[in-house]
């Protein structure tokens, strides 16, 4: 990789507990504007394409490229995007023309390995942390895992991206929500030992990425209390499943079960104070994702 940055993107980008307090609210009150903004705005569709076999292919494909893992997720929510509103956008073309869907599918199907290789080298060239990926990295590992492609492809391919999110792919990921309301919350309790949660938080961010399709699912049965929730209910919960501040939350309230039991209750009072978000919305996700973990 290559150290060297062809361009700047506005963002906020440092390293855990490097933020100023004044920094952390006005990012965290950002936070909440995107999060509601995006949940007004939620596709029928959303998640459909956080596969947990992608979600992980992606995952390993950062971590063999020696990116952050927040280039990871990142790359994981650029994709998500796009193929959510490049799908919508050829929908209504078609429905414009009567023409037939399957050309599109075959297209997508053909170009998607590099879509994808697309997503990670974006989001390696919006973090001002680690490396990004220059074309000659980029031609290398796709040839080593099987496809062959040119220079020119792969910008082909990143500029398809971007034009498809009209250049707007510096929205911020779970992992960004989780670091910056696990900050928060070492702020407001200093006591609360933030520094090891950070680790745990990974870990378990990772596994509710991997596992996304069944905690929600058991999530959303015990929020019905039907094992057979109607179709009603499966369209409204999509914007649950899309909440990243309940997503930032939970996971903290899990990593604080795991690791300080004895403080959790309290944690999860202040994180809901931080957010607005019941106790009793935070400690259901919890308790969903910790019976997942513990495989009951």
């Amino acid at each position: 990789c290559n150290s060297d940055r062809p361009f700047q993107i506005q963002t906020v980008n440092m390293r855990f507990r490097e933020a100023s307090f004044d920094l952390l609210s006005d990012f965290l009150t950002y936070l909440n504007k995107i999060n509601k903004l995006k949940l007004r705005n939620v596709r029928k569709y959303s998640g459909n394409f956080r596969d947990a076999r992608l979600t992980e292919y992606v995952l390993l494909m950062t971590k063999e490229l020696k990116l952050e893992a927040a280039a990871g997720y990142h790359a994981i929510e650029i994709l998500q995007r796009f193929i959510v509103k490049h799908l919508s956008d050829q929908a209504q073309l078609l429905d414009s023309m009567q023409g037939p869907e399957d050309g599109v599918f075959a297209v997508l199907k053909e170009k998607f390995p590099i879509l994808v290789f697309s997503c990670v080298q974006l989001s390696s060239k919006l973090s001002f942390l680690g490396c990004i990926i220059d074309n000659d990295t980029a031609v290398g590992f796709l040839h080593s895992v099987g496809h062959s492609v040119s220079k020119q492809a792969l910008l082909e391919s990143e500029l398809m991206v971007l034009k498809g999110l009209e250049f707007r792919v510096n929205d911020p990921n779970p992992l960004t929500y989780v670091e910056v309301l696990l900050e928060v919350l070492g702020n407001n309790r200093p006591s609360v030992p933030v520094e090891r949660l950070h680790e745990l938080c990974h870990h378990v961010l990772q596994f509710v990425s991997l596992e996304r399709n069944a905690i929600f699912e058991s999530l959303l049965v015990s929020t019905t209390q039907r094992a057979s929730p109607s179709e009603e209910q499966r369209e409204k919960f999509v914007a649950v499943t899309e909440d990243y501040m309940l997503l930032g939350v939970g996971v903290i309230a899990v990593a604080s079960f795991i690791h300080c039991f004895k403080r959790w209750g309290k944690i999860v009072e202040e994180l809901s104070h931080i957010t607005g978000i019941s106790s009793r919305s935070i400690s259901d996700f919890a308790h969903v994702t910790l019976k997942h973990i513990v495989g009951a």
